[in-house]
C-alpha cells in the first residue's frame, strides 16, 4: 500500500502540519482522528488495514490530517472564545490548504470525510458547513454538539462550529446532494446525540425519515 508523510509550514496556523496520506488513486476519503488524535491515530488503530483492498486497488485515497484539538476545544488552559477561534482556524485549513491539494491531486472537487468519535464531529462539521465540497459524510459514533467544551461561552464561532446550533438554519442546497451515514452502537454514550442530529435532518428534509 502506497503511504507519504507530508509536513508543511501552514500560513493559516503559522505552525507546521503533518499528513499521511495512504493510495496512489481513487475516490479522496478525509479521515479525521479522535479527541486530540494525531495523524498517525488512523493507522495505528487498524482502521487503514481494514480498508487495504480498497486502497491497494485504487478505489480510495485516504488523507489523514493531523488535529490540533489540544491547541482548540480540549485546551482547558485558554478562553472559550480563543478555542473557537483556533478551530475556526483548522476548518480554514483544511479549506484553503488542504481541500485545493486533494483537488489536484486526484481531480475529484468533491470529497468524502469521515471519523470517529471527535473525529466524526471533524468530520460532520466540515461537511455541513461546506456541502458544495463534500459528496459522502461517514460518522462513526459522533459528536454533534460542542457546548460542552466552552463552559457556557457563546459567541459567532461557537453557533458556525456547532452543527447542532447551524444545521437547523442552513439552507444550501447541496446539503441534499451528499451522502450521510450517522452511526451509534445500541449502547453508545452518543446514541442521544446521533438521535437527535438525525432528527434535526429529518426535518428539514422529510425524505429522509
Amino acid at each position: 500500500m502506497t503511504e507519504n508523510y507530508h509536513k508543511w509550514q501552514s500560513p493559516t496556523l503559522g505552525r507546521e502540519f503533518e499528513m499521511l496520506v495512504f493510495g496512489h488513486a481513487g475516490y479522496p476519503l478525509v479521515l479525521f482522528p479522535t479527541s486530540m488524535g494525531r495523524y498517525y491515530e488512523n493507522k495505528d488503530r487498524g482502521l487503514i488495514d481494514a480498508v487495504a483492498w480498497f486502497v491497494q486497488n485504487g478505489r480510495v485515497r485516504i488523507y489523514c490530517p493531523d488535529s490540533i484539538d489540544s491547541l482548540s476545544w480540549f485546551n482547558t488552559h485558554i478562553h472559550p472564545a480563543e478555542r473557537a477561534r483556533n478551530h475556526a482556524q483548522y476548518d480554514a485549513l483544511l479549506m484553503q490548504e488542504l481541500l485545493p491539494r486533494i483537488r489536484k491531486e486526484t481531480g475529484h472537487d468533491r470529497i468524502a470525510v469521515g471519523g470517529c468519535s471527535f473525529g466524526g464531529y471533524h468530520a460532520a462539521n466540515f461537511a455541513f458547513r461546506h456541502p458544495e465540497s463534500v459528496a459522502y459524510l461517514f460518522s462513526l459514533s459522533g459528536l454533534f454538539d460542542i457546548r460542552s467544551r466552552v463552559e457556557g461561552h457563546y459567541d459567532d464561532n461557537v453557533y458556525y462550529h456547532n452543527p447542532m446550533d447551524f444545521v437547523p438554519d442552513n439552507r444550501h442546497p447541496d446539503l441534499w446532494n451528499m451522502g450521510i451515514v450517522l452511526g451509534a452502537a445500541e449502547n453508545d454514550i452518543s446514541r442521544s446525540q446521533n438521535e437527535q442530529f438525525s432528527g434535526i435532518l429529518q426535518q428539514k428534509n422529510p425524505a429522509l425519515a
